[in-house]
C-alpha cells in the first residue's frame, strides 16, 4: 500500500503484482522442468517416471485413470494436486489432470479426456495452477459495492461502522468466553469483524458457531478458505448440525467422507438427474454414432463450408476431387455433430438449473476463496462471507467471497505466516487484508485468548513474545506430558536422561561449545544444513522410540530444506520432517526444532523472520526439543529472550557433554542427491571425538569439494 493512494490506482497495482507472481510462478515451473532432467525431478519429487495407465471408471464427469509401476512412488504430489501427463517433454504437453488417489506404487488422476498416448510410458509432473490468478484478476475487474468498501477500508478510504454485540443461545455449550465474546461482536457487525485466532485456541470451532448463529438469525452464509483442508474442516463440523451445507470444489479435493455434502453429488440426488442422466446417454450415443462418419478436417473439407457439404450432400455431387461419397460421409458427420451439441447444450442447462436450486436452497455455501469465482457460487446471494485462513490469503484472494456477500468476517492469526510469494517484485501481496484492517481498525476485532493445545510451559514464551501474554493455557492442556501417554522416564542419569524425561517439557541442546556445530552449504545450493544438529535429531528421535514415543507422535521442523532432506535420511519414513511452512497448522505430541544456523559472523539469515520462530514454538502438544547454536542465535534480540527464558526456568543441555550418535548414520537420501558411490552404505562414526572431527573433516571436503571445512 503506498501513500495516498486511490482505490483505482491501487487495484491497478494490485493487477500488475499478480502478473509478476503469476509469471515467477510459471517460470519457477518452468524453469526447473528446463533445468533438472524427468530423473532429477523425480529425485526431489515433483516427477513421477515410467507409468503405464489403465481407465479404471468414470466419476462426475471425468475419466479415472490409475497409473502405476513396479517399482514404488515416491513423491511430494499429492492428492488434489494439478499434474501434467507427458510422453517426455512437459513442457510441450497440454493434458491436465487432477490426482485423486495415491499408492505405495500407482497414482490414479481425473482427466477430463484420455488420449490413447496417455496410456503407456508417460511421466506425470506437478504443475501450477494458472486458473487461481486468473479468477484474481477477473474478480478485481468486476468488483461490486461489497468490494470496493473492503479495499476502500483497508486503504483508509472508509471509516468502518460500528459494532455492538449480539446476545446468543450458543449451540456448542462448551465455547469460552473469549469465543462467545467474538461470535457476539461479529454478529454485530454490520460491515466487517476480524476474529484473532492464535495457536490452538478453537478459531474453527467458533467459526462454526458463528455460521450456525447466522443461519439461525435467517442469513445465508459463504463460508471459504485459502486451503481445501480449511474448508473440509468446516463442512465436517457443520454437516451434521441440521444446516442444509453445500460444498462446492472438484470432488477429487474433498475428504471422501464428504462426498455426500459436494454439488456434484446432491446433483445426482436430484429430482430432475434422471432427466439430466438421460440427456447426457444421448448425448453420447450420437457422439459415438457421429465418430463413424468422416470428420470434416480441413484436409477433407477441401475449403468447404458446413453449409456447402451439405448442400452437395442432398445433390449426391461431388467437387473440388472430394468425391460424393466422401461428402456425404461428412454431412451426416455434420447433422448428428449439430444433434450432439444441441443435446449437451440442453444438459448443461438443465444441470445448472438443478445447481442454482441447490445452492439458492442451501444454507451455507463452502468453498476456496479461489472456487468462489465459479459461476455456479453466485446463485446466492449471500448475507455475509466467513473466511477462515484469512491471514494465509493474498488481498486479491479474498476478495472474490467478500465480492458475493453484504458483509464478512475474517479469522486467522497474523503473528503466524503470511502468504507464500515467490517474486521478489510482488512481495507486497503477502500483506493481507485481515493485517492491514487490524493494525487500522484494531477496535473491530476480538482475540481468542483460551489455548487447547499445549502444556502450560511450551505456551508462556510465545504468548509473552508474540501476544503480550494474554494467551493461557485450558486445564485440560496446562499440565501434560508425555508420561500420560505412557511414555517413562529414561534410565541412568546421564545428560541424554535430562533431554528425555517427560516432566522437562522445554529443552534446549546447545551446541555452542562444540567445534563441529557449523553450518554448511552444499555446492550450488542457496540453502542450508548442520550436520551436528541432524545427527542429534536422530539421536534424540532413536531414544525417544526406544522409551514408546511412537513414530507419528513426533515432528521435526528445520527452517531449510537442505536440512529437512538431510534429517529426512536419518530417519524412518514415519517420522514427519518439514520446513517451517510445512507445519502451519499443525500440531504433534513431541517437535524437536533445528534452527541450523551456526556460524562465526552470527548471521541469522530468514530465522529472522519471528512469524516463523512464532510456528515453531507452537506446534508441540507435550515436549519440545531445540537444537542450535546459542551464541549464534544471542545476536537477535528475540531468540536471546528465548535462550534467556529456557535457561532460567526450564532445561538446557551442553552438546558437548552428550554421547556421540551411534556408529553407522544411514545417508541413502544424500548419497541419491550428492551422486556418492553407491557401494557405500554409511559413514562411520567412531567413538574418540577427534578421529570423528577429523573424518567429518574429510567427508565434508569429498562433499564439498575445494570448499574449506569452517566456512564461517
Amino acid at each position: 500500500m503506498r501513500e495516498n493512494e486511490t482505490l483505482t490506482e491501487f487495484i491497478s497495482h494490485l493487477k500488475v503484482l499478480i502478473e509478476m507472481e503469476r509469471k515467477a510462478e510459471i517460470e519457477a515451473m518452468r524453469a526447473e522442468m528446463r533445468r533438472l532432467s524427468g530423473r532429477e525431478r523425480e529425485k526431489v519429487g515433483r516427477a513421477i517416471l515410467g507409468l503405464n495407465g489403465k481407465v479404471v471408471g468414470e466419476e462426475l464427469g471425468y475419466f479415472l485413470v490409475k497409473y502405476g509401476r513396479d517399482r514404488e512412488i515416491k513423491t511430494e504430489i499429492s492428492v488434489g494436486d494439478l499434474v501434467v501427463v507427458s510422453k517426455r517433454d512437459p513442457l510441450k504437453s497440454d493434458l491436465i489432470g487432477t490426482v485423486v488417489e495415491k499408492g505405495k506404487r500407482f497414482i490414479t488422476v481425473a482427466l477430463e479426456t484420455v488420449p490413447e498416448w496417455a496410456l503407456k510410458g508417460v511421466r506425470l509432473d506437478l504443475y501450477a495452477n494458472d486458473i487461481t490468478f486468473k479468477r484474481w484478476l477477473e474478480n478485481l475487474d468486476s468488483l461490486r459495492d461489497s468490494g470496493r468498501k473492503a479495499l476502500e477500508l483497508y486503504l483508509g478510504l472508509r471509516e468502518p461502522e460500528e459494532s455492538g454485540e449480539v446476545d446468543f443461545t450458543p449451540f456448542d455449550r462448551n465455547l469460552n468466553a473469549s469465543q462467545r465474546k467474538a461470535v457476539a461482536r461479529a454478529l454485530g457487525s454490520d460491515d466487517f469483524f476480524l476474529i484473532h485466532g492464535p495457536f490452538g485456541t478453537g478459531k474453527t470451532r467458533t467459526l462454526v458457531e458463528l455460521i450456525r448463529q447466522e443461519v439461525a438469525k435467517g442469513n445465508k452464509v459463504l463460508a471459504t478458505a485459502e486451503s481445501n483442508v480449511a474448508v473440509d474442516n468446516l463442512v465436517e463440523r457443520l454437516a451434521n448440525s441440521g444446516l442444509k451445507v453445500v460444498r462446492i470444489g472438484h470432488p477429487s479435493r474433498v475428504s471422501k467422507n464428504l462426498h455426500e455434502t459436494t454439488l456434484a453429488y446432491l446433483i445426482t440426488r436430484h429430482e430432475l438427474y434422471g432427466e439430466l442422466r438421460e440427456l447426457r446417454v444421448i448425448g453420447q450415443n450420437l457422439a459415438e454414432k457421429r465418430d463413424t462418419f468422416t470428420k470434416p478436417s480441413p484436409k477433407y473439407r477441401r475449403g468447404l463450408s458446413d453449409r456447402e457439404i451439405l448442400r452437395l450432400a442432398s445433390k449426391g455431387i461431388g467437387t473440388r476431387g472430394v468425391p460424393a461419397r466422401l461428402i456425404r460421409e461428412m454431412a451426416e458427420w455434420i447433422r448428428l455433430n449439430e444433434r450432439v451439441q444441441k443435446t449437451f447444450d440442453e444438459a448443461r442447462k438443465l444441470e445448472e438449473r438443478i445447481a442454482r436450486e441447490i445452492i439458492r436452497e442451501a444454507d451455507v455455501v463452502l468453498t476456496t476463496n479461489a472456487s468462489a469465482g465459479l459461476d455456479v457460487v453466485d446463485y446466492g446471494p449471500y448475507d455475509v462471507a466467513v473466511i477462515d485462513e484469512a491471514t494465509q490469503a493474498t488481498i486479491p484472494s479474498v476478495l472474490i467471497p467478500i465480492n458475493r456477500a453484504r458483509r464478512f468476517v475474517l479469522a486467522g492469526d497474523h503473528k503466524q505466516l503470511p502468504p507464500t510469494i515467490l517474486s521478489e517484485k510482488a512481495k507486497e501481496l503477502s500483506r493481507t487484508l485481515f493485517e492491514g484492517l487490524i493494525e487500522r481498525y484494531p477496535e473491530k476485532s476480538e482475540m481468542l485468548t483460551v489455548q487447547y493445545r499445549m502444556n502450560e510451559r511450551l505456551m508462556e514464551f510465545p504468548s509473552r513474545e508474540f501476544y503480550d501474554g494474554r494467551i493461557e493455557a485450558d486445564e485440560s492442556v496446562r499440565e501434560i506430558t508425555l508420561a500420560d501417554l505412557g511414555v517413562e522416564s529414561p534410565d541412568g542419569d546421564d545428560v541424554w536422561a535430562e533431554v528425555l524425561k517427560p516432566g522437562n517439557v522445554l529443552v534446549f541442546i546447545d551446541t555452542a561449545r562444540r567445534e563441529d556445530r557449523f553450518e554448511r552449504q552444499r555446492y550450488g545450493s542457496e540453502s542450508r544444513e548442520n550436520p551436528l544438529e541432524a545427527r542429534l535429531v536422530r539421536e534424540a528421535i532413536e531414544r525417544l522410540l526406544k522409551l514408546g514415543v511412537r513414530p507419528e507422535w513426533i515432528g521435526v521442523i528445520t527452517p531449510y530444506d537442505d536440512q529437512r532432506d538431510l534429517i529426512s535420511s536419518l530417519l524412518p519414513e514415519e517420522v514427519e520432517v518439514k520446513t517451517v511452512d510445512g507445519y502451519q497448522g499443525r500440531e504433534k505430541e513431541v517437535v524437536i526444532l533445528s534452527f541450523v544456523r551456526s556460524n562465526r559472523r552470527r548471521e541469522l539469515g530468514f530465522l529472522k523472520d519471528l512469524r516463523r520462530l512464532n510456528v515453531s514454538l507452537t506446534r508441540a502438544k507435550r515436549k519440545l526439543i531445540l537444537i542450535g547454536d546459542s551464541s549464534t542465535l544471542s545476536a537477535h534480540a528475540t531468540y536471546k529472550r528465548l535462550v534467556e527464558f529456557v535457561e532460567e526456568r526450564e532445561t538446557v543441555v551442553d552438546a558437548k557433554e552428550l554421547t556421540e550418535p551411534p556408529a553407522s548414520i544411514s545417508i541413502d537420501h544424500v548419497r541419491g542427491i550428492l551422486g556418492i558411490s553407491e557401494t557405500e552404505e554409511s559413514i562411520d562414526v567412531p567413538k574418540d571425538a577427534e578421529k570423528a572431527r577429523e573424518k567429518d573433516r574429510d567427508r565434508m571436503q569429498s562433499i564439498y569439494g575445494d570448499a574449506p571445512y569452517n566456512p564461517f
